[in-house]
C-alpha cells in the first residue's frame, strides 16, 4: 500500500511539473504566449463566449511575438481539432459504453451532445497545440528583446 502511495505522488509531482511555465502543455493549456508564458493569446480567455472564440491578439505585449506567422497560418489547426475531435469523442463512448452501460444509441447520441458543448475548448486547444509546434518558450525572451 505505501508503495502504491509512492508511485502516486511521485506521477502527481511529475504532472506537476509538466504544468509549469516553460512548458509547451501551459502554454496549450492556459492559451498563453508559447514564447513567454506571460500573456494570453486571445482577447477573450472564456472560449464559450463564442462572438470572440477566434479573435486574437495580434502580437504579445511582453515578447513582441507575432501569433499569425502567415496569413491563413491557424488553417492548419483544423487537422489538430480533427485529431482531438476523434480522441475526445472515443473518450467519450468508453465512458459511456463501459463505464456508465448505455445502449449503443445513448451513447452515440452522448458524443454527439458533448462534441458539440465542446467544441469551442477543441477550437482553443487545436490552435495552442498548433502555434506550439511552430514557436517555442524562450527562457531568455527578455534579452533577446
Amino acid at each position: 500500500m505505501l508503495q502504491i502511495k509512492l508511485l502516486y505522488e511521485l506521477l502527481l509531482c511529475k504532472f506537476l511539473q509538466m504544468l509549469k511555465k516553460g512548458t509547451k502543455l501551459y502554454s496549450i493549456l492556459t492559451g498563453s504566449c508559447p514564447k513567454c508564458h506571460e500573456e494570453s493569446m486571445y482577447l477573450d480567455k472564456n472560449p464559450y463566449h463564442l462572438g470572440n472564440l477566434y479573435k486574437m491578439h495580434e502580437t504579445c505585449s511582453h515578447c513582441n511575438t507575432t501569433y499569425k506567422i502567415e496569413p491563413s497560418f491557424f488553417y492548419g489547426a483544423m487537422y489538430v481539432s480533427y485529431a482531438l475531435s476523434i480522441a475526445f469523442g472515443v473518450a467519450f463512448f468508453v465512458i459511456s459504453r463501459l463505464f456508465l452501460q448505455t445502449t449503443l444509441l445513448t451513447s452515440f447520441i452522448t458524443i454527439a451532445v458533448d462534441l458539440i458543448v465542446c467544441t469551442p475548448l477543441i477550437a482553443r486547444l487545436s490552435r495552442n497545440i498548433y502555434i506550439n509546434m511552430f514557436i517555442h518558450f524562450d527562457k531568455n525572451w527578455k534579452q533577446n528583446l
